[in-house]
């Protein structure tokens, strides 16, 4: 659905300097994704990290002739007298204000989902339950963000029946710019969490922010189990009409009955006016079944018979959050993006592919581009332009080869250059060794579910045992110093590096934090300590969970043990005296109402009484843990735990004269508290 360069500076409101006409089809951002330059008009976007004004010579060069920018560029007559420039006050606010124009040329159901959790996942199987008897738009992966969404509300065309989009906010305000790009007719409200709740006072104030996307609504599906969602609700005075699904209130909609799991599915009854429904989803999890409720309600109100959806919720897919990359046979990498055949999303994954084949040439192998494709279905265009589209994708992104299965794929042949092998079946292609004779490329492998395109990723998969995690070490001093920057300065920070740095690897990060110079390095066990001795870390490493069978090895490599029990107490003391050791620093835990382990606080009088009478041990810190310091819900119990800590750790530093640290702050505590 092109518009003329003309109508979009129109629709934009901006002034417009040089000549060129054409009509756009593709919005562009980002220029490494550029497939058509003659129908691209290029978004010249100012970020924190750079400013798109700088690519305009290189797009131009290859083929761009439209660009939106906020400053034109130097001598532009003559530095560029073929294109058009579009002079607006901030390219982003003009790319929002044209999805908005273009979302009102659409007259079909628009939906719009929000909240903290699952966004991604109700969207895609919201489409799985209704395409296949309806034309459905939807964001493409996780498209969400200012950005993000007027991109998705491009795709929209008027064959679509149905459209999904997802909105994510991480700041007060941000809603009601994606509310007017995306105009939903029908929202759907998912959980709310602490994810991205850094800018926001309370969960209540983020719920009510979200809900900002449905204040034009005809239709809201929401949890009517979830206080705090229907709490808000009636708050935002939302004025259409509620469709609830709850599992304790038959007034609700939906209502869910008779829940079970078994072998990794969920089984449930739903009552839809008056009529009971059996079904299950192929998930076992608490998450999966919001989500599919969600969705269930959803496409109950699309139209969608209640019959049929008892039918498809088994038929559910997972949803892959992002493509997964790994090496294959031959030296090939493969990127298999299986089970989400669409046009749009083809062409996302043959961006990423044709990224992927650029940056693996650093190794001066030049890799071929494969696609492996099966046939695409419910595409809502003809057969014949369906593989015209296909055929253009796969010329614009540079594809060598295309292996397709199906039925119908053969007419991409007639408007390719490039070697096409075509087979009827997933098992053709396997019998056929096809597979075997490729090496040195990026293959895309690219199928509906049932092509069983796992098969051909299987095929193709090297099989190692062995995985190498790379860990950007830079990152971690940024993590450290972002931290810091929340604390006095005289404050002291431990880093947990227990459990091989939580699978990241335990010396390098240690000696990472030891450079930056961390106070305390803490591990789980004494074993762990001893690897960092053993591989030159010098700091302090404070043992969580010392057993009684490794205090010679706490002393030998200089381990400090958390104390958390009065049985514990007593052993070390006994096995300090035994070796002659005295004033060896131990770590005091005090349980405030985590309930994990501690000693509780009206034990500290006698704690302090036992440690006075022994000087094997004495105490360098006393330190409680938060149960809940990341959540604003649990601020009055976290509040509660300070001021027990506080009572006790006085109790403990008044029995001795030297200095006693305290720590209660776990990363969440450091930056709430």
């Amino acid at each position: 659905m092109p518009y003329s360069i003309l109508k979009i500076a129109t629709l934009v409101g901006a002034s417009r300097y040089g000549t060129h006409e054409a009509d756009i089809d593709t919005l562009l951002t980002d220029s490494r994704s550029l497939a058509f330059p003659e129908t691209t008009l290029f978004f010249a976007l100012r970020t924190a990290v750079g400013d798109g004004h700088l690519y305009i010579p290189q797009l131009y060069s290859r083929g761009v002739k439209c660009f939106v920018v906020d400053t034109l560029p130097d001598e532009w007559e003559t530095a560029f007298p073929q294109a058009t420039f579009l002079k607006v006050p901030h390219p982003l606010k003009a790319l929002q204000r044209l999805a908005e124009r273009h979302r009102e040329e659409m007259n079909c159901h628009v939906v719009g989902v929000t909240g903290s959790n699952g966004k991604t996942i109700i969207k895609e199987w919201l489409y799985q339950l209704l395409s296949r008897d309806q034309h459905v738009a939807r964001s493409p992966r996780s498209y969400n963000s200012q950005l993000g969404v007027p991109l998705s509300v491009w795709l929209m065309r008027p064959e679509h029946a149905v459209a999904i989009f997802e909105a994510g906010i991480s700041r007060p305000g941000e809603m009601a710019s994606l509310r007017d790009i995306i105009q939903p007719t029908l929202g759907i409200m998912a959980n709310i969490g602490t994810a991205h709740s850094e800018h926001f006072s309370s969960l209540e104030e983020k719920c009510l922010e979200k809900l900002q996307l449905m204040k034009d609504c005809q239709t809201l599906v929401y949890d009517a189990d979830d206080a705090l969602i229907s709490r808000c609700i009636e708050q935002s005075d939302f004025r259409g009409t509620h469709l609830t699904w709850s599992k304790t209130g038959a007034a609700a909609t939906v209502h869910i009955q008779a829940i079970t799991r078994q072998d990794a599915q969920t089984h449930f009854s739903f009552v839809y006016q008056g009529e009971v429904y059996h079904t299950h989803i192929p998930f076992a999890d608490e998450a999966s079944l919001q989500n599919s409720l969600h969705c269930l309600t959803a496409a109950l109100h699309l139209g969608v018979e209640p019959a049929h959806l008892a039918t498809r919720l088994p038929l559910l897919e997972p949803v892959a959050m992002r493509m997964e990359v790994k090496q294959g046979t031959g030296e090939n990498i493969l990127i298999n993006d299986a089970y989400n055949s669409d046009l749009t999303s083809l062409d996302i994954a043959l961006d990423f592919m044709s990224r992927r084949a650029e940056s693996s040439s650093a190794d001066g192998v030049k890799r071929r581009k494969v696609l492996v494709l099966s046939d695409i279905q419910q595409s809502g265009v003809s057969e014949a332009e369906l593989w015209r589209q296909v055929a253009d994708m796969c010329s614009a992104r540079g594809v060598d080869h295309l292996i397709g299965v199906g039925s119908s794929i053969a007419q991409v042949r007639q408007h390719l250059a490039i070697p096409c092998d075509l087979f009827e079946s997933t098992a053709e292609l396997l019998q056929s060794g096809l597979l075997d004779t490729i090496a040195d490329s990026v293959i895309l492998i690219k199928g509906a579910r049932q092509f069983s395109f796992e098969d051909i990723a299987a095929h193709l998969s090297l099989r190692v045992h062995e995985t190498t995690l790379e860990v950007n070490l830079a990152a971690v001093s940024k993590n450290l110093h972002f931290y810091r920057s929340h604390l006095a300065p005289q404050t002291k920070v431990i880093c947990m590096v227990k459990a091989a740095g939580y699978g990241t690897g335990s010396v390098e990060i240690a000696k990472t934090l030891q450079d930056r110079g961390v106070d305390y390095l803490a591990v789980a066990v004494a074993d762990e300590g001893v690897e960092l001795r053993r591989a030159g870390i010098t700091a302090n490493i404070m043992v969580m969970n010392p057993e009684k069978a490794t205090l010679h090895t706490l002393f030998q490599y200089n381990l400090e043990p958390e104390v958390y029990s009065f049985s514990m107490l007593r052993a070390l003391v006994q096995a300090a005296t035994r070796e002659g050791i005295t004033d060896y620093p131990v770590h005091i835990k005090v349980d405030t109402g985590m309930h994990r382990l501690g000693f509780l606080p009206n034990e500290i009088p006698a704690l302090v009484e036992l440690l006075k009478q022994q000087d094997a041990l004495t105490p360098r810190s006393i330190f409680s843990h938060f149960a809940g310091s990341d959540s604003p819900l649990f601020d009055n119990f976290s509040k509660e735990q300070i001021e027990r800590f506080k009572k006790a750790s006085e109790t403990l530093q008044a029995g001795f004269t030297h200095k006693i640290l305290r720590h209660i702050c776990n990363s969440a505590g450091a930056e709430r508290f």
